[in-house]
């Protein structure tokens, strides 16, 4: 005879997630120095994802402003025609490039054309075209975009690699007042124990916390400062080559 076996099962307790009222209750009981540090790790982590935050609107800005220009170049508008569109439209490193080129090349048309008028009268001859000016003009504003681009990152390096150790410092205090403790009350039991060191976790875990999103942001944002300068160098290129078929022409 087969004798039927009921399984019980053991009853599960409900809880709230990882942040629950357990860690706050660390956070809260935690020395100062601990909450020092907690404090200091949250202010990292408010100001690098605001950082993120502003970057990430500002590079999918940056992408979409270049694409169109750089579309109504290709198409062969005239050079006054998107000198006119990149005053009017929204500021970008590749139309700040171009303006930069463009302006170098109205200045040198200019003095060329009073040059020229002075040597027609004295019989001389005009000088080449400056092609390089307008290359120097444009290379040392692509610089200055990707200066500014790279704004505030920095600290984004900064926090990636500086908050873990804040943490780190801030587990390795709180471990030692628990063992004070310890010592104190000549109570070495778990019970004891354990309480002190979870406060003490708390303060790499928020480290921890505050250096992951950072660090991946950082190498986000380099990589696509990467790609807009490589199409900004793209861009000068094509400009000039412009430029000097026009001047073989002329």
């Amino acid at each position: 005879m087969i004798v039927p076996v009921e399984l019980v099962l053991p009853a599960i307790p409900l809880t709230t997630g990882f942040f629950d009222t357990q860690v706050l209750k660390h956070v809260m009981l935690a020395g100062p120095i601990v909450k020092l540090v907690l404090l200091l790790l949250v202010g990292f982590s408010v100001v690098s994802w605001a950082i993120i935050f502003l970057k990430f609107r500002l590079f999918k800005g940056i992408e979409r402003n270049q694409a169109g220009f750089a579309r109504a170049f290709a198409e062969g508008k005239s050079l006054s025609a998107l000198y006119e569109q990149a005053e009017r439209g929204e500021k970008s490193p590749l139309t700040e490039v171009f303006r930069a080129g463009y302006l170098e090349l109205t200045r040198i048309q200019r003095e060329r054309g009073e040059a020229a008028r002075g040597e027609a009268s004295q019989g001389g001859r005009p000088s080449p075209f400056p092609v390089e000016n307008v290359y120097r003009a444009m290379y040392k504003t692509t610089h200055e975009q990707v200066g500014g681009m790279e704004d505030l990152l920095p600290f984004l390096a900064t926090t990636g690699s500086a908050t873990p150790f804040i943490g780190l410092f801030g587990t390795v205090w709180g471990i030692m007042n628990a063992f004070s403790g310890i010592a104190t009350t000549g109570n070495a039991s778990l019970a004891t124990v354990a309480p002190g060191i979870a406060e003490a976790l708390v303060a790499t875990a928020a480290g921890l916390g505050a250096a992951i999103p950072s660090v991946i942001a950082y190498n986000y944002f380099l990589t696509r400062i990467r790609t807009i300068h490589t199409r900004i160098d793209s861009f000068t290129s094509e400009f000039i080559n412009f430029l000097e078929r026009k001047v073989d022409k002329g």
